[in-house]
């Protein structure tokens, strides 16, 4: 980033925003082509935990919903988790203002409603001990018995095709796991499965930002590597031991 920086925190989460000159990238010399990213704000939010007590996100919101054409919206996630309202209004500002242009990256844990947060995501970056997982929503109602039956009802409705609409339709989870979910079962994630799953797009690793697909064959190399070492190291194990009697 370049420029002055503006802070703005809540309780939980850190907005940081910063106006981006125009870039020009030489694509192709020979006919003198350039590739043209304007001038834009860009906007970078740390992500703690959902739990806004006071005043909630109104600042921070505020402040996003000033967002132009061309701005982004970056995440740095490290977050357990906490009320699923948060994490669907950050659904509804990445919709209106920045729909096509965010990026999240998870920077360390995603949990719940952090999980969440980082699939909502255009571009979605790990790094090798990124920590990720999904469960269902957790919550109650107090009031009459009709009423209590008729909101959680509604709730429950809700944020189940919220979970789907953002997990199953991007093919995050089967339907099957899906189900699975909606009754109990948490699914853990390193960084390998959410590459295999396409929940991360890319991965920073060793000072470079691997796609999915370069990470998944980085750790299939590696893993060669350390078996041919182990086969080398055995066999010269094995010459020691012959050499000595």
């Amino acid at each position: 980033m370049t420029g002055a920086k503006k802070e703005l925190s809540s309780e939980q989460h850190t907005l940081y925003s910063e106006m981006i000159p125009e870039h020009k990238r030489l694509i192709n010399k020979e006919k003198n082509l350039f590739e043209v990213t304007p001038k834009h704000k860009s906007y970078r939010v740390y992500i703690g935990r959902f739990f806004e007590l006071k005043k909630g996100l109104h600042s921070v919101f505020n402040e996003l919903r000033e967002a132009k054409e061309h701005d982004v919206l970056e995440f740095m996630i490290d977050s357990g988790g906490g009320f699923v309202n948060e994490g669907m209004q950050f659904y509804n500002i990445m919709q209106e203002k920045f729909n096509g242009r965010t990026v999240a990256y998870l920077d360390n844990k995603g949990y719940s409603m952090g999980a969440m947060l980082f699939s909502m995501a255009d571009k979605r970056v790990a790094y090798p001990y990124s920590d990720f997982m999904y469960h269902n929503y957790a919550g109650g109602a107090v009031g009459k018995g009709g009423e209590i039956k008729a909101r959680l009802e509604h709730t429950s409705k809700k944020l189940e095709k919220f979970f789907h609409d953002v997990i199953v339709q991007q093919g995050f989870l089967s339907e099957e796991e899906y189900q699975q979910m909606l009754v109990g079962q948490d699914y853990w994630m390193g960084t390998k499965e959410l590459c295999q799953r396409g929940i991360a797009t890319h991965v920073i690793c060793q000072g470079q930002e691997l796609t999915a697909k370069e990470y998944l064959k980085h750790l299939k190399k590696e893993k060669k590597i350390k078996k041919e070492l182990k086969k080398e190291a055995q066999k010269a194990v094995k010459t020691t031991k012959k050499k000595t009697k």
